[in-house]
């Protein structure tokens, strides 16, 4: 039997490190291939670590609530030698010697074949320590219009950003925030309840720092659900209010997709694909599962995608594919009884869609020239300004609206 390593696997684009937060087997138990060994946490997520092959746990060098780099060692299985062959753990076999003709005398006994040793283990650092530090805003966010060095060495050493002085009074020229005001702030915070941010929390914030870095706006709509509800009341596969406003964007863009578009340098770099991402309340911050190539689906083919997405995202068990790189999202804060809001879009997004609670309202009919009930909702599209006007934001909400009010489109 051969000993191999179990490394921290690469559990997503950008991710560096992971938490351990649980420890499914224990040392001296059996695995079987793509079985989850230990569970661990990323900012995004809950993942498994899985076994590479079928073999024994002979070693566990992870430590619960510790953080490991991506490649770190995090425990030893182990195989069989022809599994770890296969994985490239051993050596490549010796070129055999060619004897001369005759070189040899009849009857010699044959060399006998030299065994194969594993390969040397690459030093690797194991352990880090989270990168996450101080308040939940990285470093290099901006806040203050002012730091003098000496604050800046102090906010460094503690591991603050400017963005963390907002809260803070300044007492100096043009209310400057003087080095005495700071340590007063720091003394306070010492006296008062803290915290740590979760990983999913200081992602969220930094998601947001970054995003606020542009002019955004945010254009607003009343959109009648009733033809909605009735097409859903009548439908077997009972889509959502989210699923209905997904689809109607991703048709809309399938359409036009300039609005979606990424400002990069003078260029407006269009979307290769209409992937949508839908937001979904998780555990102390919000995950955005992503529907790819959504305009390529009906309504009827998202119920199913979109439904396992949900689960999935509830238990903070998204696979890496099933996140990240997607044009826009869809966000349903109707669902908290708000009727109008003003979500930001993702940094890496141009547009982002907003569903406000339906209320009933009077309606004017035009046919029987009274007011009637009806249920409406605002529907909200926040979007980055420097890529689109007020003209062109109306323009796709408005069709969104359409859509809506036609489902059988959808």
């Amino acid at each position: 039997m051969i000993r191999i390593p179990l490394h921290m696997p690469q559990l997503g684009e950008s991710i560096a490190e992971a938490t351990i937060v649980r420890l499914i087997a224990a040392t001296g138990d059996a695995v079987v291939a793509d079985s989850d060994v230990m569970e661990v946490e990323t900012n995004k997520a809950v993942m498994g670590v899985v076994a590479p092959c079928n073999g024994t746990l002979v070693e566990i060098r992870a430590v619960e609530g510790e953080s490991y780099a991506v490649g770190a060692v995090l425990g030893y299985l182990e195989v069989s030698e022809e599994d770890a062959d296969r994985m490239g753990y051993l050596e490549p076999e010796e070129e055999p010697t060619v004897q001369p003709v005759g070189s040899m005398p009849a009857g010699a006994p044959e060399k006998p074949k030299k065994k194969r040793t594993p390969k040397p283990e690459p030093v690797h650092s194991d352990k880090v320590e989270p990168t996450i530090k101080g308040l939940p805003v990285p470093a290099h966010a901006g806040g203050a219009s002012y730091l003098s060095p000496r604050m800046k060495a102090r906010m460094v050493e503690l591991g603050l950003s400017a963005a963390d002085l907002a809260g803070v009074a300044g007492s100096g020229a043009g209310g400057r925030v003087t080095i005495e005001d700071f340590e007063k702030f720091m003394e306070n915070l010492d006296r008062q309840k803290v915290t740590d941010a979760s990983p999913m929390r200081v992602a969220v914030a930094d998601a947001m720092r970054r995003s606020w870095t542009r002019p955004l706006a945010t254009v607003v709509i009343p959109v009648p659900l009733d033809n909605l509800l009735t097409h859903r009341k009548a439908s077997k596969e009972k889509a959502g209010v989210s699923l209905y406003a997904l689809r109607a964007l991703a048709m809309a863009l399938s359409e036009n997709s300039a609005p979606a578009g990424r400002l990069i340098g003078s260029q407006i770099v269009h979307p290769g694909s209409i992937d949508i991402g839908f937001a979904v309340e998780a555990e102390d911050g919000v995950l955005v599962p992503v529907i790819r190539e959504a305009d390529k689906h009906t309504l009827v083919e998202l119920v199913p995608i979109y439904a396992r997405l949900v689960e999935l995202a509830r238990q903070r068990r998204l696979a890496p594919a099933d996140m990240g790189h997607c044009i826009s999202t869809v966000t349903n804060y109707g669902t908290f009884g708000l009727t109008f809001a003003t979500p930001i879009p993702l940094p890496e997004q141009t547009v982002l869609l907003g569903l406000g609670a339906g209320r009933i309202e009077p309606q004017w009919d035009k046919d029987r020239q009274q007011f009637v009930p009806a249920t409406v909702a605002r529907f909200t599209l926040s979007f980055d300004h420097r890529v689109l006007d007020g003209g062109a934001a109306g323009r796709l909400l408005s069709r969104i609206a359409d859509l809506l009010n036609h489902p059988e489109q959808l």
